[in-house]
């Protein structure tokens, strides 16, 4: 899906409706693009607006900037703006900024598809906004030299206004109208890093303000007249289906209004949400469990075991016909077998969504990863065109790719459509974690071997697990290529023939120069839903890779350091961030007594991460004092927003090593909230040093490099302390 930028990419500049200037651009994307028209980029968009992927707005009273990546948590709102402000010349707390709506016209720079995820959103857009602000800068310098009838080298711009050399201004606003008229036939040149006001530079995200003050508006807070809420009663066993049911006593139930069969579940819709809990509780549904019934988490590692036992997996990264006798030969042979679990997002905001349908259009309301699919849906289930479908963008409140799935908004608008109402769907809590969408378990075999000066011989690492893309790709299939048939059947049946490159990612391209590597392949069919996980395929690939490479150096008597930079002496960016976070902890001086040291490091969505841990154990329980994690990110936009993203991965990948865990039982998921699917808590939470590479290269990504390397970092650290090596997850002494 990397499809090269430039290639069709081209910017225009066009008058805005009302007067002022818009900078539009587009980036590769199969729409079709009209002319520009529009006030509010929050609106449908009409036969005549055009709603492109990014767009600056400059007119007589603001300046609009419309986001059209979905802002979760992750700081997208501050970094796209301060991207762009930063060639425009104005302080980013100056614009209005607004989420975009689904539209095909808002697609992400290079892809067929509107899609925030994989850590990609700073590196898509970085370059396209750039270059978006100084056209915009260049219009309004000659706007004001045409004002002043001087030369364009007589004026600058300067935080939202243009200046004279003799000391005469005009606001951007004042100028907008002239600058609208202005074509710019040349690409200007863009700042140096000398000269940056704000990128590279800490400052306070925009979105903190109206969150600190509860104004934000999340999908939950969503309020429209005459507004119903539905929650629904779903199978107890992954997968069944609705029998039969008794609503009599829920119909009974005050402020119930409707019960309606989705075959899945049985939806209660009612006034208020403690009504329609309320009347949930009192429906009777026998169930048709069906295959899963008597599935285990046993039994499903069983399987992929078995699996890999009878060979015969896909080759990911192809050794030599000699690998595995050259490992059994060598003197320094390891071998290990690990298990990883499914593991719940667990969002702070559980899934909702709230639909209005009539006869000639459907609206929708929902904070997604994915607002495109969201609109594809709505076409599909009423049948109106996409036009007529309007996806009003609202915060998340956490995704980490479970809002990469559109399962809510089925329900939202299929809901709405039978009881003629607006319907909000709310998941419980307790939905989210039995009946979402889940991080694959895996099942990994890996063996090699070290010679006799230390170097390593060869691994061979095998992988069984289900396929993301395969779960993934009916939706994002039918939204990307909408003119197609059985794009359903299509997308389901080619991963299910192909290599999912999530499942082996971590792993096949390591950056380690390991001088014969087999990575083998075998896709699982089970039917628990799963889905993109923070991290995704290096959250359980890189564990496995990192934990092994420790046993390696410990057969070769080196350093674990050491040992991986010996193995990345081309690699120099990851060696570099490896370095740095292993001479910020310490690593060549002895922990406190007592207490033992981890490393990893692993590169990511084309970032590069290390982290040591420091861990004691007390009490027969593993206590993780203290984390220096790192990155290289390219060229940083916001200082404060890469070292929170560093501690949210800590955080998140310690809580999948030491706590995460959804298992099966009966085809039922065991774990139900908070009590019995933990995290980190406050009072558990390791002291955490964060840094980064002062690096010129591209902006990638941070919201998920940082996860992969907490956990192996740890258990090599809790492998030094006891002497024994944990492979299962999470860690148990």
């Amino acid at each position: 899906m990397n499809v090269a930028l430039d290639r069709r990419s081209f910017l225009r500049a066009g008058a805005a409706a009302g007067g002022g200037m818009m900078v539009q651009m587009f980036l590769g994307s199969c729409a079709e693009n009209g002319p520009a028209k529009q006030e509010e980029p929050t609106a449908a968009a009409t036969d005549e607006a055009l709603s492109p992927n990014i767009w600056l707005e400059i007119n007589r009273d603001r300046i609009i900037f419309t986001v059209a990546a979905a802002e979760m948590g992750q700081g997208v709102m501050t970094g796209l703006a301060t991207l762009m402000c930063e060639e425009l010349d104005l302080d980013p707390k100056k614009l209005k900024l607004v989420l975009a709506p689904g539209d095909p016209k808002f697609h992400s720079p290079g892809l067929p598809i509107q899609l925030t995820g994989g850590s990609e959103t700073i590196r898509r857009y970085s370059q396209p906004l750039r270059r978006a602000g100084a056209i915009a800068r260049a219009r309004l310098e000659r706007a004001g030299a045409l004002r002043w009838r001087t030369s364009a080298s007589n004026v600058s711009a300067n935080d939202g206004r243009i200046v004279h050399r003799d000391g005469r201004t005009a606001t951007y606003n004042e100028l907008a109208d002239a600058a609208a008229l202005i074509p710019i036939f040349f690409a200007p040149a863009l700042k140096a890093r000398s000269q940056y006001r704000w990128m590279g530079k800490p400052s306070t995200r925009l979105d903190a303000t109206p969150k600190v003050f509860g104004t934000a508006v999340f999908g939950m807070d969503v309020k429209i007249p005459d507004l119903r809420t539905a929650v629904l009663v779903r199978s107890p066993v992954l997968g069944g289906r609705v029998r039969t049911f008794d609503a009599t006593a829920a119909r009974a139930t005050p402020g119930v209004e409707d019960i309606v069969n989705l075959r899945h579940g049985v939806a209660v819709v009612a006034k208020t949400y403690w009504d329609a809990q309320n009347g949930a509780k009192a429906l009777v549904v026998t169930w048709d469990e069906g295959a899963m019934a008597g599935v285990s988490s046993d039994t499903i590692r069983n399987r992929f075991r078995a699996d890999i036992a009878r060979g015969g997996g896909l080759l990911a990264h192809r050794g030599s016909t000699r690998l595995d006798s050259k490992i059994s030969a060598a003197r320094g042979r390891r071998s290990g077998t690990y298990g990883l679990p499914y593991l719940a997002h667990a969002p702070m905001e559980p899934m909702n969504c709230t639909a209005r349908v009539t006869a000639n259009s459907c609206e929708i309301w929902v904070g997604s990863q994915v607002p495109g699919i969201a609109q594809k849906i709505g076409s599909n289930l009423t049948g109106l065109p996409l036009g007529r479908v309007t996806v009003h963008s609202t915060l998340l409140g956490g995704g980490f790719g479970r809002r990469g799935r559109s399962d809510f908004v089925t329900e939202a608008v299929t809901l709405a459509m039978a009881t003629h109402k607006p319907i909000k769907v709310i998941w419980s809590r307790e939905d989210d974690m039995k009946y979402g969408i889940f991080r694959p378990a895996s099942h990994h075999e890996i063996e090699g071997a070290v010679d006799a000066s230390g170097a390593v011989v060869g691994i061979v690492h095998k992988i069984a697990c289900q396929s993301v893309y395969a779960n993934m790709a009916p939706e994002i299939a039918d939204a990307m290529m909408p003119w197609m048939k059985n794009t359903v059947a299509l997308a389901g049946g080619l991963f299910g023939k192909f290599i999912d490159p999530t499942s082996v990612e971590g792993s096949a391209d390591t950056e380690y120069e390991i001088p014969d590597f087999r990575v083998e392949y075998y896709p699982q069919k089970v039917d628990v839903p799963v889905g993109s996980w923070r991290s995704v395929g290096h959250s359980f690939n890189a564990y496995v890779m990192e934990t092994f490479i420790d046993e390696l150096a410990q057969a070769a008597s080196v350093d674990p350091v050491e040992f991986r930079r010996r193995l990345l002496t081309q690699k120099t960016r990851l060696r570099t961030v490896l370095e740095q976070v292993a001479d910020r902890a310490g690593w060549q001086t002895p922990p406190p007594a007592g207490t033992f040291r981890g490393v990893a490091c692993n590169k990511s969505f084309e970032s590069f991460a290390a982290a040591v841990a420091e861990v004691a154990i007390v009490d027969g329980q593993i206590v993780t004092q203290r984390i220096v994690i790192g990155i290289d990110c390219g060229e940083v936009v916001n200082p404060d927003i890469v070292h929170a993203q560093l501690e949210s991965a800590t955080i998140f990948g310690l809580s999948a090593a030491l706590k995460g865990k959804i298992t099966l039982a009966n085809g039922r998921v065991v774990q139900s909230n908070f009590h019995d699917y933990e995290v980190v808590r406050m009072f558990e939470a390791p002291r955490i040093e964060t840094l980064f590479v002062n690096s010129t290269a591209a902006s990638t990504g941070v919201g998920e490099p940082g996860v992969p390397v907490v956990a192996p970092a740890v258990a090599n650290a809790v492998a030094a302390a006891t002497g024994r090596r944990l492979r299962d997850l999470p860690l148990a002494l």
